[in-house]
This record gives structure tokens, C-alpha cells and sequence, in this order.
């Protein structure tokens, strides 16, 4: 796995652990202070590489060492504001990322399935209020969104160019804004919502009438490994895929943060809208039937308990819990509403 000290990838590994998984990840060191990485002691859980996937040559040397089955790509630099201020630097993590890392599968023959993970920024915008489908035209806004976009389409040169037979199968996952417990991210509204939580300071939303898919963390997750294992066995379920929730989960920012002062303590918010900050769109939403039809995969929790299980975290970790514990408990709840749906 790439991306394993990231937010996703922590939670990612803590799953993969959970499951029995022998797990090498490969990524920078964690991006943030505090860090989910570190407050779950994942470098002890797992063979961890401190390394950047922009350096080819480290790269090729843990991926050969660790032999991978299956290869989950969740390195990136994944933040909108952050590519604007760095478009470089977004540019060459996000696309000669991808380059490298499938250079490292192309040479492998240990590797039984590859799963890219993007965005659902990819496609050209179109600010009507309808929903994204797979077949339409990538071509992302802004340098992290388009960066995102070159990525799917490296990928789909490499599987034409290289793994046309399907072997190994390889495919992208198009996930939706995710929360949950352990983001410290800047610039996104959750981790924002904590920061004032733990400073009791006002939160001043940015945009706080853009409508946003949001979902649990887990919940992309499990369609990541869903995909990878499937994939294995029907090579034909290769290929792109979107991950988000139901419409009822598409919400406006400042009803993401109404449910979050409603599940805990928080302070009040301040909308401030900025006329001169850079482009983000104001409505996104995916249609996901085609996830549903070929994985039998569907959003689990609702809006509201996303935030709550993310609230609950939260408090958690400003309580002193033993978070590792609360983690692994959060996953087992999930996992059980999953399985409720059929789907296990």
C-alpha cells in the first residue's frame, strides 16, 4: 500500500491488520501533527517504508522487497487548496506517483490485483445538479482535481499498453469526501470543526452553501478491498468506479457542521464567504450503480451517523482513550452494519 501514514491509509491499515493482512506501506512521514498514523502506533502493526513516491528508485526497492499480491495506491497530495499554492509538487506526487508505482507492478509478478484511488473531482465540471457517471469526461478544474485526472488516465494507458490481457487486473476508485475520526488535515471542514472544537474559537466557513458528497471513512474502504479481491477472480470487473453515498449524504457545508455541534460540544460558526479564494465547485454528486451492480457494494451509514461515529472519535481522542481500541471498535460496528445489508 502506498499512502499508509495518511488518513485513509491509517485506517486502511488498522483494517488490513484487523483482517490477518501482512501489510507494507510505503508513504512520507505522517502529514499532519497529531497524526492517526502515530496515535494508533501503526509502525508497529506493520512494515512501514518512509519514503516518497516520487523517488523511483526507493520505491521499485520496497515494492520488490515486500513482494505484494495486492497493490492499493492511496499516496497523493490530496488537498485543492494545497494545489494551488504547490501545482509542482501536486503534479508529480499525484501523477509520476502513479507512473512509478505502475512501473514497479509492470515488472512484478507477485502482484494479483492493483487499485488506484482517486477522486470524485476528476470529471470536467459541469455545475448542474446531476450526478457524475463514469463514462463522463475527465478533465478536473483545478491542479489537484486535474492532477487526479491525469492519474485515471495514466492508468488506463498502462492497462491498455501493458496489462491489456487483465493480468494483473487494475482499476481506480473515484471516492466521494470522506470523515472520520483521526483527520488533521488543513483545509477540510471536519478537521476545521475540531480545531475549534479544541481551541473554542468560532469556525468561519469558507463555503458554506456548497453541496458535497460526504461519507464514512470506511465505507470507500471496504469497496477498496472489495474491488482488489474481486477483481482477482473475475479480471473482467476491472476498471473505473465511483464511491460515494446516497443523495441523502450530498449536504451543504454548513449542515455538515450542524450535525457535528449537534453530536458534540462545539462552538458557534461564523459563514464568511470569500470572493477571492480559489475555484471549488459548488455542487458534486456521484452516481454510483455501477459499483452497486458489479460489487454489490452500497453506502452503509447515513450522513448523520457518519458524523456521529467521527464526533465520537473525537472525543475519544480529547478524552484520552485508548484510541486503538476505540478505532478497532468503530471498524467492528461498521463491519457488522455492513454486513446487515447482505453484502459480507
Amino acid at each position: 500500500m502506498t499512502g499508509h501514514t495518511g488518513f485513509k491509509g491509517a485506517w486502511l491499515s488498522q483494517m488490513l491488520r484487523l483482517f490477518g493482512a501482512e501489510v507494507t506501506g510505503y508513504a512520507l512521514a505522517p502529514p499532519t501533527d497529531p497524526s492517526l498514523y502515530q496515535l494508533l502506533d501503526l509502525a508497529h502493526e506493520m512494515t512501514s517504508v518512509i519514503g516518497d513516491v516520487r523517488d523511483f528508485s526507493a520505491l521499485k526497492a520496497a515494492f520488490d522487497k515486500a513482494q505484494p499480491e495486492i497493490v492499493l495506491h492511496l499516496a497523493a497530495q490530496p488537498i485543492v487548496l494545497t494545489g494551488y499554492s504547490d501545482p509542482r509538487g501536486t503534479y508529480d506526487t499525484n501523477v509520476m506517483g502513479t507512473v512509478n508505482l505502475l512501473e514497479c507492478v509492470r515488472g512484478a509478478a507477485s502482484v494479483r490485483s492493483v487499485v488506484n484511488v482517486t477522486t470524485d473531482k476528476v470529471y470536467r465540471r459541469h455545475e448542474k445538479a446531476q450526478e457524475y457517471h463514469e463514462e463522463d469526461v475527465l478533465n478536473g478544474f483545478d491542479p489537484y482535481s486535474n492532477s487526479k485526472s491525469c492519474s485515471e488516465l495514466v492508468t488506463s494507458c498502462y492497462v491498455n499498453s501493458f496489462f491489456a490481457a487483465g493480468q494483473p487486473p487494475v482499476s481506480t476508485m473515484r471516492a466521494a469526501n470522506v470523515i472520520g475520526g483521526g483527520d488533521f488535515a488543513a483545509n477540510r471542514i471536519i478537521p476545521d470543526c475540531v480545531r475549534a472544537k479544541r481551541t473554542q474559537k468560532p469556525l468561519v466557513l469558507r463555503n458554506p452553501h456548497a453541496v458535497r458528497p460526504y461519507q464514512y471513512v470506511l465505507e470507500p474502504l471496504v469497496a477498496y478491498l472489495l474491488l482488489a479481491m474481486r477483481q482477482c477472480e473475475e479480471p473482467a470487473l476491472a476498471g473505473a468506479y465511483n464511491i460515494g453515498p446516497g443523495a441523502e449524504g450530498c449536504v451543504r457545508t454548513e449542515e455538515i457542521v450542524r450535525l457535528f455541534q449537534q453530536a458534540t460540544t462545539a462552538p458557534e460558526t461564523i459563514a464568511q464567504p470569500n470572493a477571492a479564494a480559489p475555484y471549488e465547485s459548488d455542487f458534486l454528486s456521484l452516481d454510483c450503480a455501477k459499483a452497486r451492480e458489479k460489487l454489490h457494494w452500497q453506502p452503509t451509514l447515513s450522513v448523520a451517523q457518519a458524523v456521529a461515529l467521527t464526533a465520537q472519535w473525537v472525543d475519544a481522542w480529547l478524552g484520552g482513550e485508548d484510541l486503538k481500541a476505540f478505532s478497532r471498535a468503530q471498524i467492528a460496528f461498521f463491519l457488522q452494519e455492513w454486513a446487515k445489508q447482505g453484502c459480507a
